[in-house]
Order: C-alpha cells, then structure tokens, then sequence
C-alpha cells in the first residue's frame, strides 16, 4: 500500500442549464484544465484517468482529454447513474492507494437534455425493472417521472412513519438556495421562500418543482496523487481521503417493499458505517456534509441514513437550523443538488472540489469554520452509494 491518497488540485466550470450550457468536450477540458493549474502539475504527469459520464457514447472520455493532450495514458469510461463521478474517484483512489498510479485524474462531466430523466433504451430490458416493481406495489402506478416517483413515495413513507410537517421538506429548499447564494458556480442562487417551494408545481407526494433538482450541465475534476508524489514535487496537498466505501444493493431494496430502502437509505448507511469504521470517525466530529439531496426528501433521509441525526429526528434537526450555518453540521455548503444542479457524472467531483476548498480554507462566503473532517455522499440509482470522507492534513 503506498498510503493515504492525497487530493492535490480540484477544478470544476459554473453549472448551467441546457439551453445555456457549452459542448461537453469544452466544459471537461475546462475542468481538466482548473484541476491542473489548482495542482501545480502538468497534464504529462498524470499517469492514468477515470473519466465519468451518463449521458454520450463510448470514449467521450478520450474525445475531451485528447484536447488537452495524446499522451498514451489508460482512459477509462465509467458510468454508475448518478454516483458516476464519485465511481470515477473510487476508482482514482485505489490506484494510487495500490500503488498502480502515483498521479491520477478523476473527470465527470454532463452535457444533459431538457426535462426529466428518462430512460432512452426501450428495445431490451430496463436496469430499473426491479425497481418499477416494487415502486408499483408500494405507491401504485403514476404518470409522473420515475426519479419523482421513487423519491416522492420515500418521502411519503417517511412521514407516515415517523410524522411530519407539512412545510419540513420545503425548508431543506430554501436552505439550499441561501447556501448557493454564496456560490459562483451553482445554477440557481435566488432566494426563495417556503410560500414560493409549497406554491411551486406538483410534481408527485410532497414534491414540487422547487424540491427537485434540476437537469444541468456541467464539468468537475480532481488530481488524486500519492504522498510519495506530493513529495517530490513539492506540492502541498493538505487533503488526504481519510477513508471510502462503495456499496451496492442487497436484497432489502427490494424485498421489503420499502420506498425509503428502494431510493438507497440501506445503501448510504452500509457505506457511512463502513467510512466510520475505517477511519476511526464518530460522525458528530464532522462539521461539513456535501450530500446527495437530488430531492428535499432524500435529503432528509440521509440526514438519518449518514447518522447526523437519530433515526425519526430530522424534521427536529431541519426546524432547529442543525443543517446550516450556526447548527451542528453545515449540509450542502454549495447549494446541493437542488441549488448547484446535478449534471450527473460531475455531481460527485463537483462535491469533491467543494469540501477540498472547505478544508483548504478557500471557500469564501461559503466556508465554515474550523473544518478538518469534511464528508461526501453521492448516491445512484440501480444502484451504487459513495461515501467519502476527507481530513486536512499536514503537507508531507
């Protein structure tokens, strides 16, 4: 093992919604190119790259690097829906982790269409049968859009289990858009108020249009390198990944007919467990949570599911600020999902950048105070969860 993998640049392009959004080839290069100048390294250093993407044909990963240069590294393509970019980091760290790689790119980028997320292969099966099922016989059938269906009927499970406002999601909204108020790269940075969340389309459940994120495009990266690397080079790299999990589903997705089990809850906390377990951590030790909150409802679930919060107390930690400035734990610095958008492969990297700028100090209006812990969570559907958690170190 050549030790923990240090993050040594970030670099990402402002999210924009798809009539106002550059080629993907462009805004990738962008963030390739942010990433690098962040690190102080040349692309010719980079040894190996992961690059992520939902959305475009095979080696749209070549096509944006080859921009950049030729220089006969392995580029491999990943799609894992939406915790494609964090894939593409898992898979950086454990090269450099492995001793495989001292020095690799991590890339997600998206260039999305208008509307709702859909299925766009209707001649062979559907990797979300298994998924409609149970949806079907917990909710029953809907026109809606299948993502506001699964996380709309969580969001109704929840509070049929455990009580709820009727206003409670709807402040995770107005939370978001106060947190991307403060940043330059999120898409959505208008106030709104509950009144505006609540009176916003119906969507399904609980959810409005306001409590769902919208379809953007967009472009993250991050520099993954070995100590060893940091070293001799002389970069400082103060932001080590502490630990990382990947899960996947067991049979309780599917089998208990549980909405909140179907959309990841058992994927999130199996993940988070594993992080705590690995790196030592109680998770009231951290200050910062960039979470997967692609619906108000998801958010508040994994405030529970990462173990911020009691299982049956989010609404108590919602109501009470626990979840911004001032409260126990600062979700979504950014604006989340909901606010910054969520291109789905550069969501993940996009999370990266922003608890790296958090714990290097560097995020202006946004940055919250004494942060040495910062955690990510980047869920996917069909499925996969990433939990990440970094920790500022001393240069080495």
């Amino acid at each position: 093992m050549a030790g923990k993998a240090r993050v040594a640049g970030v670099g990402m392009v402002p999210f924009a919604t798809p009539s106002r959004a550059k080629p993907y080839v462009e805004i990738g290069e962008g963030a390739v190119r942010a990433a690098l100048a962040d690190a102080g390294v040349e692309y010719g250093d980079v040894q190996y790259a992961v690059v992520g993407y939902v959305y475009g044909d095979s080696t749209s990963g070549q096509s944006v690097l080859y921009r950049i240069g030729e220089s006969g590294i392995p580029i491999v393509n990943v799609n894992n829906n939406c915790s494609t970019g964090s894939s593409a980091l898992w898979l950086a760290r454990q090269a450099v982790e492995s001793g495989a790689a001292d020095c690799v790119l991590a890339l997600g980028f998206e260039q999305m269409r208008r509307g709702a997320l859909d299925m766009l292969w209707d001649d062979r099966p559907s990797p979300f049968a298994r998924f409609d099922e149970v949806a079907r016989a917990a909710v029953g059938e809907s026109d809606a859009p299948f993502a506001a269906r699964y996380f709309g009927g969580a969001g109704e499970a929840y509070a049929r289990k455990y009580g709820l406002a009727p206003d409670t999601f709807a402040r995770i909204a107005v939370k978001a858009r106060r947190h991307a108020a403060n940043n330059p790269y999120a898409v959505f940075r208008e106030p709104v108020t509950v009144e505006e969340v609540l009176d916003s389309p119906q969507i399904y459940g609980p959810l409005t249009r306001l409590q769902c994120c919208p379809p953007t495009c967009g472009a993250a990266a991050a520099l993954i390198v070995s100590e060893e690397f940091a070293r001799s080079r002389g970069l400082d790299a103060p932001v080590a990944v502490a630990a990382q999990a990947m899960t996947t589903d067991t049979p309780s997705t599917f089998d208990e007919q549980d909405m909140m089990k179907l959309v990841g809850y058992d994927l999130s906390r199996a993940a988070a467990r594993q992080v705590y377990e690995r790196s030592g951590t109680d998770p009231r030790d951290i200050a910062v949570v960039e979470l997967h909150d692609c619906f108000t409802t998801n958010e508040l679930l994994s405030y529970e599911a990462l173990e911020l919060t009691p299982e049956g107390t989010a609404e108590k930690f919602v109501v009470e600020g626990d979840n911004t400035y001032g409260g126990r734990v600062v979700t979504n610095p950014s604006g989340g999902l909901l606010s910054k958008g969520h291109p789905l492969g550069a969501t993940g990297l996009a999370q990266c950048a922003e608890l790296v700028w958090q714990l290097r100090g560097e995020a202006g209006a946004r940055q919250v105070e004494d942060v040495d812990l910062a955690l990510q969570h980047n869920i996917g559907l069909g499925g996969a969860a990433v939990v990440t958690l970094y920790q500022k170190v001393d240069r080495v």
